[in-house]
């Protein structure tokens, strides 16, 4: 019996503080926890929050019957000055063009993400204030 609800993944130390993991078997990819060579690991939390949040809009606005054009997210995180130096807050600002784009489904698509669907967002400590601007170009 195999659970699905179960993720996997494997890092395996290089050299220094570099690191290259992935799902067992899958693509891999670089860290490097002093960000010389590859994004570190706070980086790497804000492009799959990024990117998960990223999947979720262009979905929904494709469901919406928006045609992108462009679509941007650049995000920024404060972090705490004392370890565990976590992020105390996140900010998107969601950079979309497209044919039919328009503030209400662009806001809709971000909230459903951000509120509902976003799984990387929803694995953060709840206490961590997530907010977003919209550029519609």
């Amino acid at each position: 019996m195999t659970d699905d609800h179960l993720r996997s993944a494997v890092v395996q130390w290089e050299h220094g503080l570099r690191f290259r993991g992935g799902a067992p078997g899958g693509p891999t990819s670089l860290i490097d926890a002093d960000g010389q060579q590859a994004p570190g690991p706070m980086v790497t939390l804000l492009l799959a929050s990024a990117a998960c949040s990223g999947a979720d809009v262009v979905g929904i606005l494709e469901k919406m019957q928006v045609t992108l054009e462009d679509f941007r997210i650049e995000l920024t995180g404060r972090r705490a000055p004392e370890h565990p130096k976590r992020y105390l807050t996140l900010h998107f600002t969601y950079r979309i063009r497209g044919d039919g784009v328009n503030e209400a489904k662009a806001r809709r698509a971000v909230d459903l993400s951000h509120q509902k669907y976003c799984s990387v967002l929803h694995s953060l400590n709840s206490d961590i204030p997530i907010t977003y601007d919209l550029d519609l170009g």
